[in-house]
């Protein structure tokens, strides 16, 4: 079963997993997720030097492993959706370009005047 882009998968706006998706890529762009992943490093590093025992270390690189792995797929969502915006306007930019070339006016010109604001959307 092939799996749809994520701009297409829900109906009517943004699903949970959008909107969480994009809380999270505003949420790793702030100060406080630099901060955070500052902590982690520390902790990393102060877990070695310290010498505590094996189950430490782990625990803190399971922990860096799993944040990680959950930005990844949180961020790419965002990033595939935010492609999606910026693919469409250039398609409505380009047949706008061609139906103005040609003299005439027409859908092209409205679906141009839609795509503004479209990543919002998405």
């Amino acid at each position: 079963m092939p799996v749809s882009h994520p701009a297409e998968r829900s109906r009517n706006g943004r699903g949970w997993f959008e909107r969480l998706a994009e809380g999270a890529s505003n949420l790793t762009s702030s100060i406080a997720f630099y901060c955070f992943c500052l902590a982690l490093v520390a902790a990393f590093v102060a877990v070695h030097v310290a010498g505590l025992p094996l189950t430490w270390q782990l625990l803190v690189g399971d922990i860096m492993t799993s944040v990680n792995l959950l930005l990844l797929a949180l961020l790419k969502n965002s990033e595939r959706r935010a492609e999606r915006a910026v693919q469409h306007k250039l398609d409505s930019i380009a047949a706008a370009l061609l139906e103005q070339s040609e003299g005439r006016t027409g859908q092209a010109h409205e679906d141009l005047r839609n795509a503004i604001r479209v990543e919002e959307e998405i």
